[in-house]
């Protein structure tokens, strides 16, 4: 086995693993492998339209994965405010706590920012809960990208 490949499957398994780890970048890590292994064979393996696909399907979770708290607060019927919060608590709460504590502090700062906003706790708690599934969803969304796009880089190469 040559190096670059042994390089690409080691980062490609680690961004499996950072997909469910606190404070690794699961996709990050994955791209990393396709992008090094593409550089390590002169850009002859995978192909260019692999490359091209795992970078737009790699980008869009990327973005998700930090966007998933204040979409899912606005769909729940929160407002700008309220997907503010949750996006800037989800960020701060991510480098401190990880992201078990991301995924909490989230749904309370939508909770908090919605109740406070509109004194209904049941509309605070009906945000907070459509956050808290936008980010279950998102996480399940990196899983799946970073598992297909190490099957997809062993099916491109081997």
């Amino acid at each position: 086995m040559d190096w670059p490949l042994l390089v690409a499957l080691v980062l490609l398994l680690a961004g499996v693993l950072g997909s469910v780890l606190p404070l690794l970048p699961g996709v990050p890590l994955s791209l990393a492998g396709v992008y090094g292994y593409w550089w390590g064979t002169d850009f002859a393996e995978p192909s260019l339209l692999f490359v091209v696909g795992a970078t737009v399907v790699g980008g869009i979770a990327i973005v998700g994965e930090y966007a998933a708290g204040a979409v899912s607060a606005r769909a729940g019927g929160g407002s700008r405010w309220t997907a503010a919060a949750a996006a800037v608590v989800g960020l701060l709460a991510l480098l401190v706590t990880g992201p078990l504590g991301m995924f909490v502090g989230v749904a309370l700062a939508a909770f908090a920012v919605e109740f406070y906003r509109t004194r209904d706790a049941r509309r605070g708690a009906r945000t907070a809960a459509y956050t808290a599934v936008g980010l279950l969803a998102s996480a399940i969304f990196q899983v799946v990208v970073a598992a297909s796009l190490l099957v997809g880089f062993l099916v491109a190469v081997l």
